[in-house]
């Protein structure tokens, strides 16, 4: 039973390192592209709008309205 608890308190640590590693992975994809000013202005704007897509899309769906 030992080893079993040891074995299930790895599994946030695997976790955290997996999501850690897609996010360096996708970085280093983007990263050259914000060498180029057009490039990277066209890339924060496509950020941006995907943040609030995000956001009024889930703000919608879980119907919050402010008081």
């Amino acid at each position: 039973m030992d080893g079993f608890w040891e074995n299930v308190l790895r599994y946030p640590r695997y976790m955290v390192s997996l999501i850690l590693g897609i996010f360096f992975f996708l970085w280093q994809q983007v990263k050259p592209l914000f060498n180029n000013p057009p490039t990277a202005i066209a890339l924060l704007g496509l950020m941006v709008g995907g943040f609030f897509f995000l956001y009024f899309t889930l703000k919608a769906m879980l119907g919050i309205t402010p008081v």
